[in-house]
């Protein structure tokens, strides 16, 4: 059984990732948040007493149910408020803030220009935007592989399909942001 510190410890070490993921999918900061916060929580309320080395799928899972909840909820609030804004019309139409993208972080030790530290921000922006692009299942399997670093099987059974599934949806991916990326002048 693992200890209240290891449960810390552990959170504190995803919570930067899980938050990246939360945004991608949501595309709004402080919706990200509270979907971080959600996971955390059930996590420490439904599975702390799990095997620490259990908790990185777990949590992964709770996180992508998470997202899929607030969509759902986000279908039904819409629905309402199309149908009640019907009946006033002149109200105005309240439009949600635009992805907001992370500044980067600079490498510790390394002493940059300018140029460079702005023409790296650039370029990172640039990927975010992309990886925002992709389609929700492709998105979610290339975040957990390759920003996770989860293998193929954790990731088939955080997302609740099968392996092929996951290298599919991967493989998509890169070949999608890579072609984006090309015609966008990015090469790597």
């Amino acid at each position: 059984m693992a200890s209240q510190q290891e449960l810390s410890s552990f959170l504190a070490s995803v919570e930067r990732r899980a938050f990246k993921q939360a945004l991608f999918a949501v595309r709004n900061e402080e919706t990200a948040l509270d979907v971080v916060q959600d996971a955390m929580l059930k996590l420490a309320e439904k599975y702390a007493g799990n095997p620490a080395n259990e908790w990185p799928m777990l949590f992964q899972r709770i996180l992508q149910n998470v997202i899929h909840d607030h969509f759902r909820r986000q279908k039904v609030r819409n629905l309402w408020t199309t149908l009640l804004s019907a009946l006033n019309p002149s109200q105005e139409d309240d439009s949600q803030d635009p992805l907001e993208f992370l500044e980067s972080q600079g490498y510790l030790g390394q002493a940059e220009s300018a140029a460079t530290e702005a023409e790296r921000a650039q370029t990172l922006r640039i990927i975010e935007a992309e990886v925002a692009r992709l389609p929700a299942r492709q998105r979610e399997a290339f975040l957990m592989r390759y920003l996770q670093d989860l293998d193929v099987a954790e990731t088939a059974a955080a997302m609740g399909c099968s392996e092929g599934s996951v290298k599919t949806h991967c493989s998509r991916a890169t070949h999608t942001l890579a072609a984006a990326l090309k015609a966008r002048g990015v090469t790597l």
